[in-house]
């Protein structure tokens, strides 16, 4: 017997949606079950932000093929059976000596196709296919320990726009879906990963410096104390990936890493933004991201600082390894 289907037109592509009423999300906490419908027409309610995020990145998907209550599939190949309009990008993996063609969103169809595929969260490279090598976005990643609250986290997310905001960088700020926030900026694809890495590491420093005793950037989890916030300058190494913005969770709050203004950041949590919330936002506040490509920074300062921190005696930790 056929399983049944719906198609759905997406700027003149036409996706045939299989299993529309698949469970993706149960219910949860009064909230009702959303499916594998519910999940394509969110991305449809945010479709410029989405595209936006992902825009000419590699992209790594993260599959529930019978949704949350299924196993999840960390996916870096195109899944098989694609139309010939959904474009990929060739990478190259030193550990594997292997290379992946990894989906390279150029329009909202590719994403719905993702979807349809059961990909429900999206991790984009922060290079692009131009030169993949060279990365275009540096990636602020405040990743609270497992004994840190939010508060911290909004407390820590001020400090890094202090410090933003002395260097001449715009930072745009999300909620990572998880526990966290993320900012990004845009910068010159000027370096390679190790550089862009370097700085970051730097930055991290001087937040670290600033923000009396919350803040960690010690290598290794062990040496860590749970209750600070970890300032993840690794997931601006090669092949380190985090979720995009608008991009729906794998956690059963149906929780999305939502983009916010700076002066959402002392009145919001996580748990604002869903899968079921963001349309409505969405639709009243447009991509918070749209100008993240007009206000790019240069890293020379920050690579200044590591020299600087270098001189001191700071090590630079080692290379961590590639996905």
């Amino acid at each position: 017997m056929a399983s049944p289907f719906t198609e759905i037109e997406v700027e003149g592509r036409v996706v045939k949606v299989t299993n529309p009423d698949r469970v993706y999300f149960p219910p949860f906490e009064g909230r009702p079950a959303a499916t594998k419908l519910d999940l394509v027409e969110y991305y449809l309610s945010v479709g410029d932000g989405i595209v936006n995020a992902l825009f000419e990145r590699p992209c790594m998907l993260h599959r529930f093929p019978k949704g949350l209550a299924g196993d999840k599939v960390h996916q870096k190949r195109l899944p098989a059976g694609a139309p010939d309009w959904v474009e990929t990008v060739q990478l190259f993996f030193p550990r594997w000596k292997r290379t992946a063609d990894e989906l390279c969103v150029t329009e909202l169809g590719s994403v719905i196709w993702a979807v349809q595929m059961s990909t429900v969260e999206f991790h984009p490279w922060n290079s692009r296919r131009h030169d993949t090598e060279k990365p275009d976005e540096w990636r602020i990643d405040l990743d609270p320990g497992p004994e840190c609250d939010w508060s911290t986290v909004q407390r820590v997310a001020h400090v890094a726009h202090e410090v933003l905001d002395e260097l001449g960088a715009v930072g745009f700020p999300k909620t990572s879906g998880g526990s966290g926030m993320h900012v990004y900026v845009r910068i010159p694809p000027d370096h390679g990963f190790p550089d862009v890495r370097r700085g970051a590491l730097a930055f991290a420093r001087e937040v670290e410096r600033r923000a009396g005793g919350e803040v960690t950037t010690a290598w290794w989890r062990k040496d860590r104390d749970p209750a600070q916030l970890f300032v993840d300058y690794n997931q601006n190494a090669r092949d380190h990936t985090i979720a995009a913005a608008y991009s729906v969770r794998g956690v059963p709050a149906a929780r999305v890493s939502a983009p916010i203004r700076w002066d959402e950041v002392d009145a919001c949590t996580p748990d604002d933004f869903t899968l079921f919330t963001m349309p409505e936002r969405y639709a009243d506040l447009g991509d918070l991201h749209a100008d993240i490509d007009e206000h790019p920074f240069s890293i020379a300062p920050l690579l200044e600082w590591a020299d600087r921190d270098e001189a001191e005696g700071e090590e630079a930790p080692p290379e961590p390894e590639e996905g």
